[in-house]
Formats: structure tokens, C-alpha cells, sequence
């Protein structure tokens, strides 16, 4: 009996990873008849994460008070599940959406909450500690987080810091004699997709500051503070974080959980398909059937169906990608691992049209997919 395995991106605006498997399971059975399917919720480590490996792995949701960026109260929530293990997206507690456009300034703004979201996972007995950290409204080099979970950055008085981005230029030292004693018993993976440095042209500030509500000379000045805050970090421990890829991450955050925590830096999609067990879901599988909502070159560059396709090709499992729109150099994906990709649109029409027909043009699709392999399979039986 042929077996089949679906594991799709969710469609933004129209299908979630959930319904894509329903899809998929009803054109399978159309198709094949008597078939052996299953399928398993994926995200990248962006928006959405949390929510599909929690379904992936028959976790749960956990609420939590924390402060906001701009140090509102708030309710947060972060997933756990296995019994020791948490997952955190850092934009639940401190994302750029939670900040009113007038008021974007990553001046001042903190991270905070996202410490605050890991001490109550601590507290819970949580010591496996994966973070995904895209999606912030902050560039306080993670001092907000820091500072959550114990660590005192001082000013040349000797007085503590409250951790904003407007903070950077006035820390001389960095006490971390106090920094949470359960964390030495954790193991903390850091989903990030960018390299960036700490500073520079490249750096967090100048990189990710604009799209915060930095203007060029509030860029000028917190890239200033970043490049105080780089020396006194390097003075203190040794580490260089323009040296480091993906420091620069969520306005410095990855620094902060690399040089305080020890996170190890992964790739999201990786990170997700080690947490969900995705290469023990492989035994005896024939097909896998990916996707999302646009593919095009950036499909290669650590999204769902570039992780996807690399695990299948290593099993030596063939993989299809059935896709919202095909835009520039969407081919490549077929470098790695994809067999082929198909479209749900089925002629020409306008985005509206296509999110409002959404799950009748995915089904239609998966069908006429479904069709081209039992061809391929009825060839191959002659």
C-alpha cells in the first residue's frame, strides 16, 4: 500500500498547515483509493512556530503575565510539551505588532518579556528551551531579556539599566553574578535564519532599525550604543560579536542569548523538523507532498520546503511541492530535494480571487497532482 506523508507550510491569509493535510488526505483517497496517509504541521521558526509544533507534537499552551516592548502588561503564551520541553517565539512578548506605528522607536523599546516568557518556563521545570527570534519591535542588544533572567548592566556610576535601546551607550560594565542558576541545567537552541553581525552595515541597527521606526539619525545614535555595547561585551568576556553570525538578530537578541545563555544558533526550519521528529516520520514512506503559499528563490534559503525537500532527498524519498504562486527562480527549489512543483491557481485572477477560493483551488490542485503521479506509477507498471 503506497504511503504517503504531507508536511506543508500554512498558506498565509487562507490555509493553515492543518487544513492543507485534510486536503491533501481527501485528493489522495480520490486519486489512489486504498493509500496510507499522514501528516504533520511545519512552520520555519517564523510566525506561526510555536503554534505548529505544539498541534505537531500534542503539546499545550501556556499563558503567562509578561511586560510588552514598551513595558505594558500583557498576556503571552509559549508551548510545551515531552515534559521537559518549552518553545518560545520572542515575538509573542515582544513583537513589532504590539507597538502602535506612532510610537515605533527602538529607543524605546525592550525585550523584556521574552526574558520573562523563559523565567516562567524555568519556574515550570522546563530545561529543553528552544526560541525562535524573528518579528521584533526592539534593538537592545537583548538586554531586556538579559536583565529578566539576572543580569545587571551598569552604568559608569554603578547604577543598573533598564534595558532599552537607549541604554546601549551608557553600559560600562555587566554583572552576571546573579543571572538565573537553573539555566546552567538548560539546553537552548536559537532558531535564527540571518547572519548578521552585531554592528556595522550589516549589524542589527542599520539592517532591521528602519523597519522598527528608527529614522537615520536614531539610527546613528543606537548604532553607536551597539558598538559601546560590542566593546564592554568583548572587554568582559572575550567574545567578539561582529564575529558571530546571527548576533544581530532581533536587534541583538541572538548576542544575548548566545554570550549570557550559551543558545546554539540553528536554522528555524532545521530546529522545527528535529522538534517534531520529523526524519522518524519517514519509515516506509513512498511520497511527500510540500508547500506554501508563494515559491521563489527565497523558498531556498531555510523556509519549509528547502528543509523539507533536504530531509526527503536524504532518505532518498521523492518530494512534491504543491504551491499558492510560482514567482523568480522558483526552479531552484528543485536543488534541493522538490521533484517538481504545481500551482492551485488553475487560470488567470487576482489575489483576492485566489485567498477566496482558497481551499476548493488547493483541492483541485492536489488532485490534478495526485493524477500526474498515478500516470508516472502506471507507466512505470507497464
Amino acid at each position: 500500500m503506497m504511503k504517503l506523508l504531507f508536511a506543508s507550510d500554512s498558506f498565509k491569509g487562507s490555509l493553515t498547515s492543518e487544513q492543507t493535510i485534510e486536503l491533501l488526505t481527501k485528493a489522495a483517497h480520490e486519486v489512489f483509493g486504498d493509500c496510507e496517509t499522514s501528516g504533520v504541521p511545519v512552520a520555519d521558526g517564523g510566525e506561526g512556530t510555536v503554534d505548529a509544533i505544539v498541534k505537531a507534537m500534542r503539546g499545550e499552551m501556556i499563558k503567562c503575565e509578561v511586560h510588552g516592548p514598551l513595558m505594558e502588561t500583557m498576556t503571552a503564551t509559549y508551548g510545551v510539551f515531552d515534559q521537559s520541553k518549552a518553545v518560545i517565539e520572542m515575538s509573542a512578548a515582544s513583537g513589532l505588532p504590539f507597538v502602535p506605528i506612532d510610537k515605533r522607536n527602538p529607543m524605546n523599546t525592550t525585550t523584556y518579556g521574552t526574558g520573562e516568557l523563559i523565567l516562567h518556563a524555568l519556574e515550570h521545570g522546563y530545561r529543553d528551551l528552544s526560541i525562535a527570534i524573528g518579528g521584533s519591535a526592539t534593538n537592545d542588544g537583548g538586554m531586556g531579556c538579559a536583565r529578566a533572567l539576572g543580569v545587571r548592566f551598569l552604568d559608569e556610576n554603578g547604577q543598573e539599566l533598564e534595558g532599552y535601546g537607549r541604554d546601549l551607550i551608557r553600559v560600562r560594565s555587566i554583572d552576571t553574578s546573579n543571572l538565573d542558576s537553573r539555566l546552567k541545567d538548560c539546553t537552548i537552541t536559537v532558531m535564527c535564519d540571518v547572519t548578521n553581525p552585531l554592528c556595522g552595515k550589516d549589524g542589527a541597527t542599520w539592517t532591521f532599525g528602519a523597519q522598527k521606526g528608527a529614522t537615520p539619525k536614531i539610527q546613528e545614535e543606537l548604532e553607536k550604543g551597539m558598538c559601546n555595547y560590542r566593546d564592554v561585551i568583548f572587554e568582559s568576556f572575550g567574545i567578539d560579536c561582529d564575529r558571530m553570525q546571527g548576533a544581530g538578530a532581533a536587534g541583538g537578541l541572538g548576542a544575548a542569548l548566545s554570550v549570557f545563555l550559551h543558545g546554539n544558533m540553528k536554522s528555524g526550519i532545521e530546529a522545527v523538523l528535529d522538534l517534531i521528529r520529523f526524519d522518524e516520520r519517514l519509515e516506509g514512506v513512498d511520497l511527500i507532498v510540500t508547500g506554501e503559499g508563494r515559491t521563489d528563490w527565497q523558498s531556498c534559503f531555510g523556509k519549509v520546503m528547502q528543509g523539507i525537500g533536504t530531509r526527503a532527498k536524504a532518505h532518498g524519498i521523492p518530494a512534491l511541492g504543491l504551491s499558492g504562486s510560482l514567482g523568480k527562480d522558483a526552479m531552484d527549489i528543485c536543488n534541493h530535494g522538490i521533484s517538481s512543483l504545481m500551482t492551485t491557481v488553475n487560470a488567470p485572477m487576482s489575489l483576492e480571487e485566489a485567498l477566496q477560493n482558497a481551499e476548493t483551488l488547493y483541492y483541485e490542485g492536489a488532485v490534478r497532482m495526485f493524477r500526474f503521479v498515478k500516470a508516472g506509477m502506471d507507466v512505470a507498471a507497464k
